[in-house]
């Protein structure tokens, strides 16, 4: 960390002064938020709290309390989160504790004081020794930068280490890529300039800290959480494919045989919900927070982080125009089969549940997929797969059993399976024959590293 402060070698002393990049504060306030959001907007710099604006040594009374305030700040009151370019320590001046925040200039184009939003009074940068609130026309400009259109996953850099990348290479050999060792990682552009992986690499890596939350709810609020899955810590392409087989476990059918040919009625329209599944994994903004599946009685909600991509309006948007806010990502996406990139997803949305199903903010995207009243009146109440009623669950006990364990984690191996069954293994040997003939479940990959589909 560099002090701006002068040396005045006949006293021996340094002299803290404000500067472009040193902002002197005496002890934190409300301010404090402006001056960091200016500096992430700026070239980035120093605030030295405990330090009066003529640089009178004062240091900081309450270190670990002002420390907190700092960390709740940098948390709760930035847009988008800046963890990563602020940084905090403590050193000593006449022995008074003085606390350093050092800030980077920010990977994003622009940052805000979130309860203002991007607008004049949210968007600040640092011009001499103050914050200067920027105009509308500035805040636009800065959007237009050639640093918006370059992907912004590949500038954050990975929070875990040592990274590989094992299953998306299966992946994309099963259809039919070829894999050279040598330019991998250039040629997916998982490294940033410095050689350390990036955001991109991490999220894509076999494991990893990124959390992909599934979470059900016994209602129709938030009041009481039936289940909660982590669909994360690995690979997004496996993520991505373990929440669609969950919402294909979930999707409940009626089935009509008093007509030929017969009539199936699911709980929701699987093709949609895929659509949103995958808008909302590359869309979504990861430096802000992870994209989330909530799942009611009554409906799923589906929260992307970020809002629309910079450059799309609200028309562009329903009139499928394809802008993804993570274009690596979608190339990933799209060399796995997983999307076509042609625009019709949010088209095919709003077709069968219309444009209501969006609730479009600044920071985040909710899409709301309600139940067919028709299939639901079949149940008392959505649940587990044990809780469902027989007729459409026609699964023997020990069946029931293995499949709530293979919806949770498509992975489990026969060994696994005994263990937390508590069944013999030949008899799970025979549960997973039967369930294979039935339809349920089918094997992708081998023994080893493959994994059970939920087909039913």
């Amino acid at each position: 960390m560099s002090k701006m402060a002068l040396i005045d070698y006949n006293v021996d002393m340094i002299i803290y002064i404000e500067s472009e990049n040193t902002e002197l504060k005496e002890k934190y306030n409300e301010n404090f938020v402006r001056e960091v959001v200016a500096f992430l907007n700026s070239s980035g710099g120093h605030i030295y709290l405990g330090i009066d604006d003529k640089g009178n040594i004062k240091g900081v009374s309450k270190v670990d309390e002002t420390l907190k305030l700092i960390s709740d700040c940098i948390s709760d009151q930035i847009e988008p989160s800046p963890h990563n370019e602020v940084k905090n320590e403590i050193i000593y001046e006449d022995g008074l504790p003085i606390i350093v925040t050092s800030v980077s200039k920010g990977i994003r184009p622009i940052y805000c004081v979130k309860k203002y939003g991007f607008s004049s009074k949210g968007c600040l940068e640092r011009l001499g020794t103050t914050c200067k609130e920027m105009t509308s026309e500035e805040i636009k400009y800065r959007y237009r930068q050639q640093f918006v259109d370059s992907d912004y996953m590949l500038q954050a850099p990975a929070k875990y280490a040592p990274l590989s990348f094992d299953m998306m290479k299966i992946l994309l050999t099963s259809q039919g890529m070829h894999i050279n060792e040598n330019s991998f990682e250039a040629s997916f552009n998982l490294k940033r300039m410095d050689g350390n992986y990036n955001l991109m690499a991490e999220i894509l890596a076999d494991r990893n800290m990124v959390p992909l939350i599934f979470v059900k709810f016994s209602g129709y609020d938030k009041a009481s959480i039936s289940q909660r899955s982590d669909y994360g810590s690995q690979s997004i392409l496996l993520g991505y494919q373990k929440l669609k087989d969950r919402l294909i476990a979930e999707n409940i059918c009626k089935t009509d045989t008093k007509v030929r040919p017969r009539i199936d009625r699911y709980l929701y329209d699987m093709d949609s919900v895929n659509e949103v599944l995958v808008n909302m994994l590359v869309h979504n903004d990861w430096t802000i927070s992870e994209p989330l599946v909530s799942f009611y009685a009554d409906r799923i909600v589906f929260t992307s982080h970020g809002g629309l991509p910079h450059g799309v309006s609200i028309e562009d948007f329903f009139n499928g125009v394809s802008h993804p806010r993570n274009t690596v990502l979608m190339r990933v996406f799209l060399n796995m089969g997983i999307v076509e990139h042609t625009g019709h997803g949010v088209p095919t949305i709003v077709k069968k549940y219309g444009q209501k199903a969006f609730d479009i903010r600044d920071n985040y995207i909710n899409v709301t997929i309600p139940f067919d009243k028709e299939v639901m009146a079949l149940m008392p109440r959505v649940g587990t797969v044990e809780e469902l009623p027989f007729i459409y669950n026609p699964l023997t006990l020990n069946e029931q059993m293995v499949m709530e364990e293979l919806i949770n984690n498509p992975e489990l191996t026969y060994d696994e399976l005994t263990g937390l069954t508590g069944l013999s293994r030949r008899t799970v040997s025979r549960v997973i024959c039967s369930l294979i003939d039935k339809g349920n479940i089918e094997r992708i990959g081998n023994n080893k590293k493959g994994y059970w589909k939920i087909l039913k």
